[in-house]
């Protein structure tokens, strides 16, 4: 199990019966990022990855090494 996998665990543990919506998501990522200036690449690119997630063609993958 990765570090990062303990806050996933928790998310889900304690948000994972709950419905939100991308916009929500996206704020939520805004006000992180807001607070925490030095997440802005691992956000940005985990935004990105997010929303091209049915993009067939696109190399972001690559890019991040995926």
């Amino acid at each position: 199990m990765y570090f990062t996998d303990r806050g996933i665990e928790e998310l889900a543990r304690r948000r994972g019966e709950e419905e939100v919506s991308l916009g929500w998501l996206a704020e939520q990522l805004r006000t992180f990022v807001d607070l925490n200036p030095d997440f802005e690449v691992p956000v940005e690119r985990l935004a990105t990855w997010l929303a091209r997630l049915d993009d067939e063609d696109d190399d972001l993958g690559d890019e991040l090494g995926l």
